[in-house]
């Protein structure tokens, strides 16, 4: 059981007091070298306010590259795609540099990309799927820099809908990105809406090894995460990213309890995160949601009855709501024969 974000965070106040590591320019950041190194300072604080709410693993806050698909299509050479060079080995390295948790990466899929292209339907495949080969290209520079986790971020198969053609397009698009990407844990997520009516055999058919549903602004995911096979992960996208309310305990953890029991699941391949990008949230906002999922996180692992005495108790059986406490049932004597 793990938590973490699910996109971006807004800017926090930078760390004070001695950093780990250096700034340097030139870590994938827009602009001069002032300028880069106060990227530098918010990725630590982002980093530092991650670690402080005990998630992990930890990204660098989304903070570089505020509008992510116009830069991700521009680095891969927009409607002419092509890898010369490696576009986000810099900034994770950076970041991974600057914590002892695990750091993952995120990445813009190539379905979404081409979509954001806004090019012809006939014109749109060849280039998705040219964007699918030079992401992999990506893909395999950051496992070998030596990348645990990477985020693929398909946005855009909210808008697959029931069309062959495009369910066609998913697919293929996944597996050519996918296609001999080995060492590094590759997860899928989907954020802003609901994903399906693309059909389980759609969003499935690559072989990631997790995945990350928005359950807040799609709440027909769901019907996805009960199809995801036992063997892969399921992060639940249940603090929800649009809205500064406090979420709370009773929320995640039916949401965390429900994704476990899917296929026998269980708790060891459920994560708990953010449901999307927490740009239009404060920075106070931002880190409620942050150590929210983080304390559900170490609340589940915890000793037994931990969990339970956190929640309201009209949220675990009707003898706890009864005694306005957690009160679980006496343990039954066997009877004597």
């Amino acid at each position: 059981m793990f938590a973490t974000l699910g996109g971006s965070i807004p800017a926090l106040p930078p760390t004070t007091g001695p950093t780990r590591v250096a700034s340097a320019d030139g870590h994938g950041a827009e602009g001069s070298g002032a300028a880069t190194n106060g990227l530098d300072e918010l990725v630590r604080a982002a980093i530092s306010a991650q670690v402080a709410a005990g998630l992990e693993p930890v990204t660098d806050g989304g903070l570089r590259h505020p509008d992510r698909t116009a830069w991700w299509l521009g680095a891969l050479g927009g409607t002419r795609p092509g890898w010369t060079a490696p576009i986000a080995v810099a900034d994770w390295t950076f970041a991974a540099t600057a914590t002892d948790r695990a750091v993952k990466q995120a990445v813009v899929g190539p379905f979404t990309l081409g979509r954001a292209a806004g090019e012809g339907a006939r014109r749109r495949r060849a280039l998705t799927l040219g964007l699918a080969e030079s992401l992999n290209t990506e893909l395999r520079a950051l496992v070998a820099a030596g990348c645990p986790l990477v985020q693929v971020d398909e946005d855009a198969a909210t808008e697959i809908g029931d069309s062959p053609s495009e369910r066609g397009l998913f697919v293929e698009s996944q597996r050519r990105l996918l296609d001999g990407v080995g060492g590094g844990h590759m997860s899928l997520a989907i954020r802003g809406g609901n994903a399906d009516d693309a059909g389980s055999s759609t969003i499935l058919d690559a072989p990631y090894r997790s995945y990350l549903f928005d359950l807040c602004a799609g709440p027909d995911n769901w019907r996805l995460v009960v199809d995801v096979p036992a063997d892969r992960g399921v992060i639940v996208g249940a603090a929800d990213a649009r809205t500064p309310t406090d979420d709370g305990l009773e929320i995640l953890a039916y949401a965390i309890g429900y994704a476990a029991s899917t296929r026998g699941r269980g708790h060891d391949r459920v994560g708990v995160a953010t449901s999307n990008d927490m740009h239009s949230l404060d920075a106070a906002a931002a880190e409620l949601k942050m150590r929210r999922i983080g304390e559900i996180a170490r609340l589940y692992g915890a000793p037994p009855g931990t969990l339970a005495r956190a929640l309201d108790p009209r949220a675990i059986d009707i003898r706890s709501a009864a005694y306005g406490r957690y009160a679980p049932a006496p343990e039954r004597k066997d009877r004597p024969r």
